[in-house]
């Protein structure tokens, strides 16, 4: 699950480092009485903050656990998982992944980048440790679904589309809230701290229901993910693998990526779980004709 909570908490740094510049720069002021421009503007910020989160989402996954891409295989084990990916890749008609392993007791894996020709895999010493050849090859068919999917892709849309909307109606009804409490004054200059401190509150919970719709898609995509890893790898290694991950302890990754892994959602509230439970995407494989 590390893939979506990296991408959904680095867009959140960006919009809010974004949110602060727009202030200082006093485009707020600028578009305050032009819903239009205003609209604009938040789409030109809210679509660029999701996809400069896009752009680097290999780069802070690596730095994040810590992964070392293999270039050259240094044991059987390194050599089998390079093979297997490029078996994978080739199947389901993507370029060959960048593949790195990091050091983590908990079973996990990734996978992140903006195309599907360039993306990355990752995949954690405890995974490699404690399932079999055929359970992890499912997994690594799980993520490479992932990539031919184009999920990252799809997910920087979305949130690039709700970003927009977010900083749009923050402003909109920061402006009304403010207006409102300084007495209906007409203020041409786009109002002061007050707004600027309305905005940003009213963007925090505009965020968090946004957030609602992007851990919705993403525990969407992860039923199709498994079918794919049923499909590349078989449904029995699918399902053996989620059966042997549905008895391991909280995830390790830092919360940003915890979206983008294999692992269950844990027990946050089905909201903004970003994988269904383990017990109902078992249910999906054994249902699947």
């Amino acid at each position: 699950m590390l893939r979506i909570l990296l991408f959904v908490g680095t867009n959140l740094a960006i919009m809010l480092v974004l949110s602060v510049v727009v202030s200082l720069l006093g485009l707020d002021r600028v578009t305050h009485t032009n819903l239009q421009g205003l609209l604009v503007m938040c789409a030109v910020f809210g679509m660029g903050g999701s996809f400069i989160s896009l752009a680097l989402s290999k780069t802070l996954a690596k730095h994040s656990v810590g992964a070392q891409v293999i270039t050259e295989p240094r044991s059987e084990a390194e050599r089998w998982l390079l093979s297997t990916v490029a078996h994978h890749a080739q199947n389901a008609g993507i370029g060959m992944p960048e593949v790195a392993l990091y050091d983590a007791p908990d079973m996990n894996a990734f996978a992140t980048g903006m195309s599907r020709d360039h993306a990355l895999v990752a995949v954690s010493t405890g995974l490699l440790n404690s399932m079999n050849r055929d359970e992890v090859s499912a997994v690594l068919g799980h993520e490479i679904t992932h990539v031919a999917n184009g999920d990252m892709v799809t997910l920087a849309l979305i949130q690039g589309v709700l970003n927009t909307f977010v900083m749009f109606l923050a402003r909109v009804v920061g402006g009304i809230v403010d207006s409102a409490l300084s007495g209906g004054r007409d203020d041409d200059r786009g109002g002061g701290i007050g707004y600027f401190l309305i905005v940003m509150l009213l963007q925090f919970v505009f965020g968090l229901l946004a957030t609602i719709i992007v851990m919705w898609f993403s525990r969407w995509r992860e039923f199709r993910a498994d079918a794919g890893g049923a499909k590349l790898g078989s449904r029995d290694s699918m399902i053996s693998a989620l059966q042997t991950l549905s008895g391991t302890h909280e995830s390790t990754l830092p919360k940003a990526f915890q979206a983008f892994g294999i692992a269950d959602g844990g027990a946050v509230s089905r909201l903004f779980m970003s994988h269904p439970p383990i017990s109902e995407r078992i249910a999906a494989l054994r249902a699947a004709s």
